[in-house]
């Protein structure tokens, strides 16, 4: 995961400048950066408007005595959306955007929720030293979307 992770901080600041000198080449420095900041705006609006109709949903849920895994698990791409819109630069805007977008943030969201595996291994004590151990496994993950 480490070198994942090492690799995305030194690839995305590459892509960022590049695209920033290309725009900026064509349409110009000022232009460029009013751009950058328009649509970090913007997506701070959209993230707001998204924000606020899954805590309502999650609300909702919650009213009916159901877990809103769903909306937690949405919840948290939207926090990854923000972030990613309040960094300068249009690759990362336009990871955002796509974030913003339900059907995409869904996608992504149970993408990553089915490679997630919650595992708990029990072992049981007092063991006749001949037998072998014995462990009961236990593990899932399952996402959907009730819409």
């Amino acid at each position: 995961m480490f070198p994942l992770i090492a690799t995305l901080f030194l690839v995305v600041p590459i892509i960022e400048i590049y695209l920033l000198i290309q725009v900026g080449q064509v349409i110009g420095a000022g232009w460029t950066i009013l751009l950058v900041v328009l649509t970090a705006v913007i997506g701070v609006w959209l993230l707001r408007i998204q924000g606020l109709s899954t805590l309502t949903r999650a609300q909702q849920k919650l009213r009916e005595n159901e877990l809103p895994a769903t909306e937690i698990l949405e919840g948290m791409g939207l926090v990854v959306a923000g972030a990613l819109l309040l960094t300068p630069g249009f690759f990362t805007d336009a990871i955002g955007f796509l974030l913003l977008f339900p059907p995409a943030r869904i996608r992504m969201v149970g993408s990553l929720a089915r490679r997630m595996v919650v595992s708990a291994t029990v072992t049981t004590g007092h063991q006749h030293p001949q037998q072998p151990r014995r462990s009961d496994v236990i593990d899932g993950v399952k996402y959907s979307r009730d819409d």
